[in-house]
């Protein structure tokens, strides 16, 4: 009882010093509580709606899992933003040197000629998340938009020989895009966008073999969830008495496997419609760019055991 009266202060002491250094009220906080705010922000819903019907009937084909980045192995989204800021930062220090400096003109323009590619991926994944994150992208993106603009009133002005004028929206657009990308970061590291969302398993499953059920207790081509250790996973029995076993949250958001559907030895997540083959876990269809955790399974006495697959 004493050790753990000693480490209630210890934690509480912690928590008054953070308070001491980042205040609510103080500079930090104020960020992180007006992002938590728009998080909750649900008069941004009807606009979010429309905007992901729209996204979700354009004609994009296999271009749709190009652009998620599933054959990249992650989202493409992020990389593709590096073209667009590299090229304004280098910019901007040409820009702070003295004397004309044309090829700042230049790197302008290769940002601008980035921006599209990355901006259309980044809708794509967009249209794919939870509610709290794209009441977060929709800022996110509009200030990217603003940098945009003003960028491309930075490169008429240095055409037009309004240098001054061109520095100065160029360094405007810096500052609205990096706003854009603080944002960003927020969905990338706290709300988790585009994160691998079953990475933990090997992690928290235990070796060696584990018992699931008898087989009678699997239906033919119906998902069961089952529970080892911390780990869930989905069962799926075929026809012809092979069984199937992967990690039953989706590695797009965290979706149950268990609650989708089965068809053509794959299984489809019932949140966003990541299609994974029960085989190996496979992705076959995005929005998912991470393979599933498959596990191998053998049937002892009629009970049905899995162990993780290396």
């Amino acid at each position: 009882m004493a050790i753990s009266q000693r480490k209630d202060r210890r934690m509480n002491g912690a928590a008054v010093a953070a308070r001491r250094v980042f205040p609510d009220n103080s500079g930090p906080g104020r960020v992180l509580s007006a992002v938590d705010r728009l998080e909750r922000a649900e008069r941004l819903d009807p606009a979010i709606d429309w905007l992901r019907g729209r996204i979700h009937r354009l004609p994009l084909g296999p271009l749709r899992d190009a652009l998620h980045g599933r054959w990249l192995g992650h989202p493409l989204h992020p990389a593709l933003v590096q073209v667009p800021i590299g090229a304004w930062l280098s910019a901007a220090v040409l820009d702070l040197l003295p004397g004309e400096r044309r090829e700042a003109d230049v790197l302008v323009l290769v940002g601008l000629s980035g921006a599209g590619p990355a901006a259309v991926a980044g809708w794509v994944d967009w249209a794919e998340l939870q509610k709290p994150q794209m009441r977060v992208g929709l800022p996110h993106s509009a200030a990217n938009a603003v940098g945009v603009l003003l960028y491309a009133g930075s490169f008429a002005a240095r055409r037009a020989g309004l240098r001054g004028l061109g520095r100065a929206l160029g360094f405007a657009g810096f500052t609205v895009v990096g706003v854009g990308g603080a944002l960003g970061g927020h969905m990338a590291y706290r709300q988790a966008s585009g994160a691998n969302h079953a990475e933990d398993v090997p992690h928290r499953m235990p070796s060696g073999w584990h018992p699931v059920g008898d087989m009678a207790q699997f239906p033919v081509e119906r998902p069961v969830r089952r529970r080892v250790g911390e780990v869930d996973v989905v069962v799926v029995r075929e026809p012809g008495g092979a069984v199937h076993v992967l990690a039953d949250r989706c590695t797009h958001m965290g979706g149950p496997l268990s609650e989708g559907e089965v068809a053509d030895g794959c299984i489809t997540c019932p949140w966003h419609g990541s299609v994974f083959r029960l085989s190996d876990g496979w992705n076959v269809r995005g929005p998912a760019t991470a393979p599933e955790h498959a596990f191998d399974t053998r049937v002892v006495n009629g009970r049905v055991e899995i162990r993780l697959r290396d």
